[in-house]
């Protein structure tokens, strides 16, 4: 069975969501008088409310996360209200819909996927929803050494976030890496939000990365992009690789990530 629980995290995520990004943005970007002196940052509930020609108690109950079933109108009301970008709109939809997930259950690799690992001569990896490694080929060992990574830290946030030679592998670029991974992870985790493999995985990441819970509650979201990466490496020093990844049929859940020589 669902967990109704987990439904009510959801609906939360759902307001925090909301509520920071009305934070970024000033009644004069929107077309709004500046009434009076404000406090904090940011639009009004009134105001958002108002821009969305929505009730202010229908909102206000949204930014609280409560149990509430916003039409698909309204969400594009919001979105628009609020500035949203095509995947922040996105996203919204995606909080805002019912239902939820079962338990998560740790992913692996059907063999086929598998075959087509170890074929490759690129470095290459698989990750599941919580960006565990679910499997690797020799590239990908020799460029990022998965094997010796502890079994608890096989998993490319904890790695990347809280491991100092995976930090020092991306050299002056780690930041940047490090909060577009962490917004690739808040599209994922709010969905999941409140399962217990998120949390103990989100309680990991706050413990181990000093800079991590400044960039969560900006609440951005992202997604799976190609681009390039330039590594540190201490042996065979600086390398650029273009990367992309590929969504497994057999498990949506699952993303095949290769990186080509630059």
């Amino acid at each position: 069975m669902l967990d109704e629980t987990r439904l009510d995290h959801k609906q939360r995520e759902l307001g925090d969501f909301l509520r920071a990004r009305r934070s970024r943005l000033s009644p004069e970007s929107c077309g709004l008088p500046r009434r009076r002196q404000r406090r904090t940052p940011g639009l009004r509930r009134e105001e958002v409310a108002e821009l969305a020609g929505i009730g202010v108690d229908w909102y206000i109950r949204l930014e609280q996360g409560r149990r509430v079933t916003p039409s698909v109108a309204t969400l594009d009301a919001l979105a628009r209200a609020l500035r949203l970008t095509e995947l922040e709109h996105q996203h919204l939809r995606a909080l805002a819909g019912g239902g939820g997930h079962r338990p998560f259950q740790p992913e692996t690799a059907p063999p086929s996927l598998l075959r087509v690992l170890e074929s490759l001569p690129q470095p290459a990896y698989v990750v599941g929803r919580r960006r565990d490694l679910v499997a690797w080929n020799a590239a990908a060992n020799d460029l990022f050494s998965f094997e010796d990574l502890a079994a608890d830290e096989r998993n490319i946030l904890v790695a990347v976030l809280t491991n100092p030679r995976s930090r020092a592998l991306f050299g002056p670029g780690w930041a940047a890496e490090a909060q577009r991974m962490v917004a690739q992870f808040r599209a994922t985790h709010d969905l999941w939000a409140g399962d217990p493999a998120f949390t103990a995985l989100l309680r990991r990441l706050r413990d181990g990365c000093p800079e991590f819970d400044g960039w969560w509650e900006r609440h951005d979201v992202g997604r799976s992009a190609a681009g390039r990466k330039t590594l540190h490496h201490p042996a065979r020093g600086v390398i650029a690789f273009d990367h992309t990844s590929f969504q497994a049929n057999d498990d949506p859940g699952l993303k095949l990530v290769i990186y080509t020589p630059a």
